[in-house]
């Protein structure tokens, strides 16, 4: 699984309250807040056509990458071609 550190600007009500619920949960922020956003994703991937990457190789091929999550799109990126 890949990562990467960002940084988020909040209000300071909403941070209150999202440290207050994670340690309800018992865990850390930065996973109630990637809970949140998969869940948003989620929701709207559902009411979308999963987009697809069509790539066009040197040797004349074409394959086609699924976007629709970043495993995917990592799967179909690191396949032989």
């Amino acid at each position: 699984m890949y990562s990467m550190k960002t940084t988020l600007e909040l209000d300071d009500l909403l941070f209150v309250a999202a440290k207050k619920r994670a340690a309800e949960l018992r865990i850390p922020l930065r996973r109630l807040v990637e809970n949140g956003l998969r869940k948003e994703l989620d929701s709207l991937a559902k009411r979308k056509k999963p987009a697809k990457l069509k790539l066009h190789t040197v040797g004349g091929g074409t394959w086609l990458v699924d976007l629709s999550s970043r495993e995917k799109m990592m799967e179909g990126l690191d396949r032989d071609l």
